[in-house]
């Protein structure tokens, strides 16, 4: 089935390991993120909530649903960006994050948003 072009948002994510919020010797390890969301489809669209996926270095998953995302609900006329940061805490050195935003558009029609997998890691944990 060919994409519906009405309803595509293109979601970027940069991930940043926050040492001076981290306790190691604790096993908290603080991320932040930085998301541009982006409207590329033919209509306007709500971001109404969001649904997160969190995997932790030793396979412990903790997912978070909420509305929008940190206290908004950013309304994206096509070719419009709505840009975000957030954080995380992790038990483990190395993690990974995705997951979806749900989306109403202003024909009525609700859509889920995919993000798509992205890796949250202490600088030199990977080799």
């Amino acid at each position: 089935m060919p994409e519906d072009l009405r309803y595509r948002i293109e979601i970027k994510v940069r991930p940043a390991y926050l040492a001076d919020q981290s306790q190691p010797e604790q096993n908290r390890f603080a991320f932040a993120y930085t998301v541009t969301i982006e409207n590329k489809g033919q209509l306007t669209a709500q971001l109404l909530s969001r649904h997160w996926i969190i995997t932790d270095g030793d396979g412990q998953v903790q997912e978070v649903r909420g509305e929008g995302v940190v206290g908004e609900q950013p309304v994206l006329a096509p070719g419009n960006r709505h840009v975000y940061t957030s954080g995380t805490l992790m038990a483990s050195r190395v993690g990974t994050m995705q997951g979806s935003y749900q989306m109403l558009a202003e024909d009525g029609h609700r859509f889920d948003a995919t993000i798509a997998p992205f890796r949250l890691a202490v600088p030199g944990a990977l080799h």
